[in-house]
């Protein structure tokens, strides 16, 4: 059914816009252990060993990376580029089998979704940077695994459970990094006084 392949590249997407590599690693090994049925054609190459290995190794370095203040909110920034794009390539992916209009649609949707929930990372890690210590950006870092997983499990088996978890998570912390940016603006703006 075509809302269900959409369903299920929009929410991959949408965890690739919090980790690509996380997303990949994780889509790999439930590929290659059999944890999900069988990936679309189209994605089975990220069950190939050095693709599992390559996407673990550059989600290690992103995880050490972002626990650095400062350093995370770079990083974050710099893959405002990556993760869209990427989104969107595995949202074509998961419904590259399908009609070339439910594909083009699942590329589109799963981009934009991909760069909201990029978008909505990146002001959760500079109001975390805002705290100098490493703490916060571990318990992130361990955060964000969780969801990725999360999504990436659920994504087959249950679509649209994963869509409407991936949804509620970036309202919820888009609602969460606004409260906090007017928490912070409202105690820099008590001690100027």
């Amino acid at each position: 059914m075509p809302a269900t392949l959409v369903a299920q590249a929009v929410a991959l997407a949408s965890a690739a816009g919090v980790s690509i590599y996380a997303t990949v690693a994780m889509l790999g090994l439930a590929g290659r252990f059999g944890w999900i049925d069988a990936l679309p054609s189209a994605l089975a190459g990220v069950t190939a060993w050095w693709v599992i290995a390559l996407a673990a190794t550059l989600y290690t370095v992103e995880f050490l990376a972002t626990l650095i203040p400062g350093v995370a909110s770079a990083w974050e920034t710099i893959h405002s580029a990556v993760r869209p794009l990427a989104g969107a390539a595995l949202a074509a992916g998961t419904a590259w089998q399908g009609d070339p209009t439910v594909t083009l649609v699942a590329a589109l949707l799963g981009g934009t979704l991909a760069l909201g929930t990029q978008t909505t990372k990146l002001g959760a890690r500079v109001t975390i940077d805002a705290s100098p210590e490493p703490f916060t950006n571990g318990a992130a870092n361990v955060a964000e695994l969780g969801f990725v997983a999360t999504i990436t499990l659920l994504v087959w088996d249950h679509p649209w459970v994963a869509l409407a978890l991936a949804v509620a998570t970036l309202v919820l912390v888009a609602l969460l990094v606004r409260a906090a940016w007017r928490a912070l603006r409202s105690l820099f703006g008590t001690r100027r006084s």
